[in-house]
This record gives C-alpha cells, sequence and structure tokens, in this order.
C-alpha cells in the first residue's frame, strides 16, 4: 500500500474507502465511513459537472489517505523478511548498462489461450517488474502492431471492441498482474467451427520502449542517533524526522533541478530499506507521500472548491498557481514508510535525476512458442545475450537445510468461522525451498484431534462427544474442518497433532568440466536427463564465473510421447553457466505438530444477533 495525492480516480477511492477494514481499526472505520457518506451526499448538490469531478477526485483521494494511514497504523505487528532491492545494481558497473540490459533480455511468449478464437502474447522481461527491486528506473512500453504469418500488420488498440470485424490487438483482459500481456482475437463467426491452426499466426510485435536512467544513486545509512539530523552529499540531502519501531517518516531534496528529459515525468527517486538486528531486510508494509503539512494545503483547497457554484479556467488557473507556490515554499519530498518487523537501522537511497539519460529503441520482438512439455526432438535456442542474475536464490536455497525445528516455529494458525456448517482451522506456514522437494509420496499417518468446552479462566473442561462426520481431518492440506451444527454443545478448544512434511536434501556442486553423467551445458542451456534425475526428486541452479546464480527464463521438458514419459529436461539462463548445483531429496519425514487451539466463536443461525 504505497498512496500519493492526487489520484485520478476517485471511483477506485471510493470503493477501496468502503471495502474491509481489520477488527482493530472497526471505530475508526466507522467514523470513515460515515465521513465518506456526508462527502458523497455532498456531491449530489453540486450542478456544475467539471466542480464536481475535481471535488469528487480531490475529497476522494484525501479520504483514501485517510484510510491508508488508518491502515498501516493498525497493521499488526509481525516481523517478514524480504530482499535488498537494490541488488539488482550490484551487478552493472553503470546506469545504462542496466538499462542496456533490461532492453535487450526482452522477448515475447505465445502462450495459448482458452478459446480457438484467442492467442495471448507475453512479453518477458528480465527482471521482475512486480516485486520491489524488479527494475528501479522508470520505464514504460508502447505497443504499436503486430505481424502475422500472412503479412499482414494489426495495429494496436487499447482495448477490445466488440463491433470490429477484423482481427484486433489489445491489452489482455485474462491477467490483471501483468499489464503489458496482450491478446489477438480473432473475428468469431456462429455456427462454423474453425481450426486454430489454419488461422494467421502472430510472429513478430511491434513497439517502442523507453527508459529513464539517472546520474546516480546514493544511499544514506541511519540509524536512532540521526533522528532530527539532515545528512548530505553534494546536491542530495536526507532528513530523518523519526523513526519509531516499525515506522520512519523522511525527508530529501536535490538542490538540483530536475533535467528537462525528465521534468514533466512521474519519477519516485526515493527508495526506503530497513533492517532488523539480525541484519536482514524487512518486507514494507506500505507507505504515505504526503506530509501534513501537504495534507492540510489539499483540505483547504477541497474547503474553497466546496464553496464554489461553478467551474472556471479561472480557478483552474488560481489552483494550479497555488500548487506552485506551495512547492516552491515547500521543496522536500516527504516519505512516511511502514515495516513488517522492528526496525534497526534505515538505508534511505535516492536517484539522482538532476541528469539523466533516457534511451529509446524501437522493438521489433520476434515471437517465440515455448510449451512446458513437447513432444519435439530438437532444442530450440533462446538467448537473449545478456546475463541476469538471480539475487533470492541464495536465500532460497537456506530451506535445503530446514530444520524440524525451524519448520514448527514457522506454523501460523488461522480460523475461519464464517459459515458454521464448515468452519475451518487451517495450519499454514510460508513456502520455502523445502516444499518444492516434498514430492507426492506421503505418509500422513493418523491426525487425531479433540474438542472441548471451556472453564472459566480459559483452561480445558471436557472433552466433547461427536459423531465421526462433524468434523474432517485433511491432514495434506492441514486443515480441519468441522460442522458446529453437529456438536452437542459449543466447543471453546481443539486440541491434536497436525502432520507436517520435511525432506531430507543432498546438494552436490559441480564445475563445468565435472558435471556427472545425464548434465550437459550448452550455451545457455543445462540440459538434464530426466530418466537419470527425476523431476520430482531433483532441482538444478548454476553460477557463473561471478559466483552468483544465473536467473532461469523457463524451463522444457521433452517427453517420448503426449502420455510420456519425460526424456530430457532444458533449462534456459540468461547468462553462461560454468558451475552446477544439484539438490536431490533422500528421505521424506513425517513431523507431528501439537496444538491446543482457542477457537474463535460463530454466530450460529439461531444465536441472538
Amino acid at each position: 500500500m504505497d498512496v500519493r495525492l492526487p489520484i485520478t480516480t476517485a471511483g477506485i477511492c471510493l470503493a477501496v474507502l468502503l471495502s474491509g477494514c481489520s477488527p482493530g481499526d472497526e471505530k475508526h472505520a466507522a467514523s470513515l465511513e460515515e465521513k465518506t457518506a456526508k462527502f458523497e451526499q455532498s456531491l449530489d448538490a453540486i450542478t456544475d459537472s467539471k466542480l464536481k469531478d475535481a471535488i469528487t477526485e480531490l475529497g476522494g483521494s484525501l479520504l483514501l489517505l485517510e484510510r491508508a494511514q488508518l491502515k498501516l497504523a493498525d497493521n499488526p505487528p509481525r516481523t517478514e523478511y524480504g530482499e535488498d532491492a537494490l541488488a539488482v545494481l550490484k551487478h552493472y558497473p553503470a546506469p545504462q548498462t542496466l538499462v542496456d540490459t533490461f532492453i535487450n533480455g526482452l522477448f515475447v511468449l505465445h502462450k495459448d489461450a482458452s478459446s480457438d478464437y484467442l492467442t495471448d502474447l507475453q512479453p518477458v522481461f528480465p527482471f521482475n517488474l512486480n516485486i520491489p527491486g524488479g527494475f528501479l528506473f522508470p520505464h514504460g512500453v508502447e505497443w504499436q502492431s503486430v505481424t502475422l504469418s500472412n503479412k499482414r500488420v494489426i495495429a494496436y488498440q487499447p482495448e477490445w471492441s466488440e463491433t470490429d470485424p477484423g482481427i484486433q490487438l489489445s491489452p489482455s483482459s485474462s491477467n490483471v498482474t501483468n499489464p503489458d500481456d496482450l491478446t489477438v482475437t480473432y473475428p468469431f463467426i456462429d455456427g462454423l467451427d474453425v481450426d486454430k491452426k489454419s488461422l494467421p499466426q502472430p510472429v513478430s510485435l511491434q513497439g517502442q520502449i523507453e527508459v529513464i536512467a539517472p546520474r546516480r544513486l546514493y544511499s544514506f545509512d541511519l540509524t536512532q542517533k540521526d533522528v532530527g539530523q539532515t545528512r548530505s552529499n553534494d546536491n542530495l540531502s536526507v532528513k530523518l524526522l523519526k523513526l519509531e519501531n516499525n515506522y520512519a517518516e523522511v525527508e530529501f531534496s536535490n538542490t538540483l533541478p530536475l533535467a528537462a528529459e525528465v521534468a514533466e515525468a512521474q519519477l519516485n527517486p526515493l527508495i526506503v530499506q530497513a533492517r532488523d538486528k539480525t541484519g536482514q531486510y524487512l518486507v514494507r508494509a506500505g507507505s504515505i507521500n504526503e506530509s501534513p503539512e501537504q495534507v492540510a494545503f489539499y483540505e483547504k483547497q477541497l474547503t474553497y472548491l466546496q464553496q464554489q457554484k461553478t467551474w472556471s479556467d479561472t480557478l483552474e488557473k488560481q489552483l494550479t498557481q497555488e500548487q506552485q507556490d506551495f512547492e516552491q515554499k515547500h521543496p522536500h519530498r516527504y516519505n512516511k514508510v511502514y515495516f513488517n518487523g522492528p526496525i534497526e537501522t534505515l538505508e534511505v537511497s535516492v536517484l539522482d535525476f538532476s541528469s539523466a539519460t533516457v534511451t529509446r529503441k524501437s522493438l521489433d520482438l520476434p515471437i517465440r512458442t515455448f510449451n512446458q512439455h513437447t513432444t519435439e526432438k530438437t532444442i530450440q535456442p533462446l538467448d537473449p545475450s545478456v546475463t541476469v542474475y538471480d539475487d533470492l536464490a541464495a536465500n532460497w536455497l537456506k530451506g535445503a537445510s530446514l530444520t524440524e525445528e525451524q519448520l514448527k516455529a514457522g506454523i501460523r494458525v488461522h480460523q475461519s468461522v464464517e459459515e458454521p456448517s464448515a468452519a475451518r482451522i487451517e495450519f499454514s506456514h510460508r513456502r520455502t525451498f523445502n516444499d518444492e522437494l516434498l514430492g507426492d509420496d506421503f505418509s500422513p499417518g493418523v491426525s487425531p484431534v479433540t474438542f472441548f468446552t471451556e472453564k472459566r479462566g480459559g483452561k480445558l473442561d471436557e472433552p466433547i462427544e461427536l459423531p465421526p462426520e462433524a468434523y474432517q481431518v485433511d491432514p495434506l492440506r492441514a486443515t480441519i474442518t468441522y460442522d458446529l451444527n453437529l456438536f452437542p454443545e459449543t466447543p471453546a478448544i481443539a486440541v491434536g497433532s497436525m502432520p507436517l512434511f520435511l525432506a531430507t536434501v543432498a546438494k552436490q556442486a559441480y564445475d563445468a568440466k565435472s558435471l556427472p553423467k545425464g548434465l550437459e551445458i550448452k550455451n545457455n542451456q543445462l540440459v538434464v536427463d530426466l530418466k537419470l534425475f527425476p523431476p520430482n526428486e531433483w532441482r538444478f541452479f548454476v553460477k557463473d564465473d561471478s559466483g552468483n546464480y544465473l536467473k532461469q527464463i523457463l524451463s522444457v521438458s521433452h517427453d517420448a510421447s503426449a502420455e510420456g514419459p519425460a526424456l530430457s529436461g532444458v533449462h534456459y539462463f540468461y547468462g553462461r553457466p560454468t558451475h552446477v548445483e544439484t539438490y536431490q531429496r533422500t528421505d521424506l519425514a513425517t513431523v507431528q505438530y501439537g496444538f491446543e487451539v482457542k477457537l474463535d466463536k460463530a454466530q450460529l443461525p439461531d444465536a441472538a444477533p
């Protein structure tokens, strides 16, 4: 949750505001909903459409900001570790090298769609754009057209048109997490069966990409002793306003103006990270990017707008001038960042856009088809000729040596009692590399559970005698489902044991010249004989001569037939592997997790509301 004013779509603001909230802020949320309802009612009296739009946008944004502040302030205390958002920069000697890698590593995959009249196209970027640290620099891709196998060029359109009778290229509606995904839509003719293979297929995608690289990046390491102090480096300065247990307030400025190339761009030059006493990076819970002074200014503008009867050019110019005057008087940028865990040290990094390099490149990308399984004997090439490292791998692989104590310590118990006939207790843990190697041959054994009533003081009373159909234990999903309608008494506590599974993993490391039989490196590929290395028992990671893990692009299983068996697996990487690590599951143990869970109370149908 990262919030900055103004928000351009007030409808979204209000929808978010009226969504569910946690029990801890029910009182605040109730008053906020009253405030929201009152604000919406006030809009009904405004007859000027432009004025109404302006008030809706600004007022909705302020309400959204207030909602975000409440939610972040009531964020339940928990420690969650993440990754260094700047790790990707440490592998490249200059920002422009990172830009070139980002652009040159881009390719497009042909994806099968659920309909014979649709073909999905997935642009694949070398860096994950959906996580912190994926790609730090401002960037954008503008798709223009797709070329079909019959040489026809289909222009891109921002949305699919029901009235267009021809072939269309538009954003995909099936994947909201990857906004660059596209769909080629073929005309539908009712009553006519079409063989998809007979339709002209997309062979290349055209567009333009733009990336803005800053002059430099500079990081300030701050602790509690820096509160109230301003730290500077050349034209950059950072002031730590406040450092609390799980949040920090920071102000920063750049004494040099933005470069002309980026003067109109929406830039976020600040990256705030935190570590706890272990030295590990904490996951960000969210941030507020408006200072109290900014909020007061926007509230004053909103009050003034609500006093007006009509919108005019003069009013618009006045508001714009007030905004510019405020920004001149308050040149510092504000950031309040919340983290999941107690902060020991703060790392504040600033991207310096006082000068910038804008890289624009026209794209004409061949569309490639790689299915997870294929019966083709020939190995397709896929070599973007860039090197990208997997900075998550080292931490992920710690799961290979997961202990029974660590597994048990990571268990979290969740309950659901919304449906009294299907109340649930779920035992979950954060997925680790160990889970990836569990396979599918489990022996959960017996999973006993007993429900008890409760004495005063929260102690166990008598066990409840239940028919077998009153509850069900699913050890493979680590859940207990129970029907309260079949309980003669209201249960208060559940006691029992839930089986967990722990793999014993053996690691081996090889260089390219001493690989065992069944493993072979070909350019950027690792080819695996799946008869010798069954995929449900083995995993493979590779490094280059730098000692860093290479990021895998994708993998393909070459099978004898559509029914199997799998013959060889081909793993494609960004870079040239020179070292291979193998991880094999050699044993699988069942670990019993004993529990005593105080049950949440359900609202039964015949109970008083």
